[in-house]
């Protein structure tokens, strides 16, 4: 069995909210509520789901650039809640992100190169000859020349900055990158190109990947396995095969049922919701799915679902498989 990188328990990230003259907490906004998930050395794992589920919140407090509520984040073993300032800066050399919009998460002020050193001046790492050696390998390796790292990101097309980006994050050698929607901004060719890198860097740089996205055939793509989250919850985890060969969570199924498919002459019948995705402030009882769920009985309204363990690491918590197993 592989080694686990990250191991997260019962993770819960809450967001206070404040009202009145002495911001009094009126109540919280459940982001992450009891997320447990792991990241073996070397794999690809996919968080999808729609906006507002949770995922990129999830992320983030992995590294603990969001403050955790609540839960344990298991770095090789170590606690990342617990750890003290020198620990956690050695942390970030390990764990790297890429953001969503390649135009914001660049600095428009500064050249390629300054943004390629910034991380390495705050670590204090390589230094005159080796640094210009390690700039100019970094914009190789992503597809850019080392003379454009004279330019500034405004003279870039977003996959250029995207792969700017991506440089950036491999910059202090980490052992894991989030990928925080890292093509959603990007034209559907360049996503391609930006998939297809990071796969590439995976396999040379012996990385791991968390791939947060909302696109399901993004994360069929490059993922090894995938975890479905919904309301701040996961619903379904399960190896990529399995989930889109047999998927088992209502919810799972409505999503695969939207991913277009490339032959006209091919019907796909099509699983639609009903009513809006409820507020995270105030999650419905029970299951959190079943005031959209097309199979939801009484228990679901009452009872939270435990997962189901469906055998080669493929869960879902849904009562309708607690009640077959039960029989």
């Amino acid at each position: 069995m592989s080694e686990s990188l990250i191991r997260v328990e019962d993770l819960k990230v809450y967001f206070p909210i404040k009202r009145g003259i002495l911001s009094r907490t009126i109540g919280y906004v459940y982001a992450v509520d009891g997320v447990s998930f792991t990241l073996a050395r070397g794999e690809t794992l996919g968080i999808v789901g729609e906006s507002g589920c949770g995922k990129t919140t999830a992320g983030m407090a992995v590294t603990r650039l969001l403050p955790i509520t609540g839960g344990t984040v298991l770095w090789q073993g170590d606690d990342v809640v617990k750890m003290g300032k020198g620990s956690l800066r050695r942390l970030r050399r390990e764990m790297q992100l890429v953001f969503q919009d390649p135009y914001s998460s660049l600095n428009p002020r500064m050249t390629v190169n300054e943004i390629l050193s910034d991380p390495m001046d705050v670590h204090g790492l390589y230094t005159g000859k080796q640094r210009r050696e390690r700039l100019a390998f970094l914009l190789e390796t992503v597809g850019l020349s080392p003379e454009q790292g004279r330019r500034y990101p405004h003279e870039f097309s977003g996959g250029q900055r995207q792969r700017i980006g991506i440089a950036r994050a491999l910059a202090l050698d980490p052992s894991v990158i989030i990928g925080d929607e890292p093509v959603s901004a990007l034209d559907v060719s360049i996503q391609a190109q930006i998939i297809n890198l990071l796969m590439d860097l995976k396999s040379n740089f012996d990385l791991s990947l968390i791939v947060i996205s909302h696109d399901l055939a993004v994360v069929e793509y490059i993922c090894d396995r995938i975890i479905v989250m919904y309301l701040g919850k996961i619903v379904e985890s399960a190896p990529y095969k399995d989930l889109y060969g047999s998927p088992k969570h209502p919810y799972t199924q409505a999503l695969l049922s939207a991913v277009p498919v490339p032959d006209p002459m091919r019907k796909k019948e099509r699983v639609v919701l009903s009513g809006d995705v409820p507020s995270p402030i105030d999650p419905p009882s029970g299951c959190r799915f079943h005031t959209r769920c097309p199979e939801r009985m009484t228990i679901c309204e009452k009872e939270i679902p435990e997962m189901i363990n469906f055998g080669g690491g493929h869960t879902a918590a849904c009562h309708l498989y607690a009640r077959a197993t039960m029989q």
